[in-house]
């Protein structure tokens, strides 16, 4: 069975979250941004492009503080950032300097920014009346439990509904068949005056 698909996009690093929270309930994933290395056109530098964020990370704040980073000399390398974002998809780019590492570049921009996050899963349910913790197969049976509870209501309430409508039914058909005798009792009830008058 395959992990979560997170809406942003990004890349989980490694299995091991997903395999814990599948079996007990409870995990915590690394996400990471999807990262490309470019060259610029001129000469040899390169630049480091984003085109998927982790989950719940906000773009602007993200480039806000890498450049806060970069102005405070605390993230080496970096020259330029720019949001080249338009309606066909995100893109934050990181332009290096002139011979920068770019591999070391992106580890420092993963370690320092929040373009590797950890994202906590808890797959949590009310289980008679009280929230617990449980894995996958756990939470497929009470599903399954459940459906077939939903199921045998809902026939039930439809049989109920339909016995209901069978009595009407037999009603009519008793008419149907003494349909003379139904008539000339209804010619020959008496009719209270306000019913006459209308």
């Amino acid at each position: 069975m395959t992990g979560p698909d997170f809406p942003t996009g990004g890349i989980i690093l490694g299995r091991e979250g997903i395999h814990e929270y599948f079996a007990r309930g409870r995990g915590s994933l690394k996400i990471r941004a999807k990262a490309a290395t470019e060259k610029n056109g001129q000469g040899s530098r390169k630049r480091s492009s984003f085109t998927e964020l982790p989950y719940q990370v906000n773009k602007a704040r993200l480039i806000e503080h890498a450049a806060s980073l970069v102005n405070d000399k605390k993230l080496e390398g970096i020259s330029e950032i720019r949001d080249e974002s338009d309606r066909d998809g995100m893109r934050v780019v990181f332009e290096l300097k002139r011979g920068e590492q770019a591999e070391v570049v992106l580890n420092n921009l993963y370690k320092q920014t929040q373009l590797q996050t950890s994202f906590g899963v808890i797959m949590l349910a009310i289980v008679n009346g009280q929230p617990r913790e449980m894995g996958l197969v756990d939470a497929l049976k009470r599903f399954i439990d459940h459906r077939i509870d939903v199921v045998r209501r809902r026939t039930d309430y439809m049989l109920r509904k339909a016995r209901e409508r069978e009595h009407i039914l037999l009603g009519f058909q008793k008419a149907l068949d003494n349909l003379d005798a139904v008539i000339k009792l209804i010619r020959d009830s008496r009719i209270p005056r306000k019913l006459a008058k209308a």
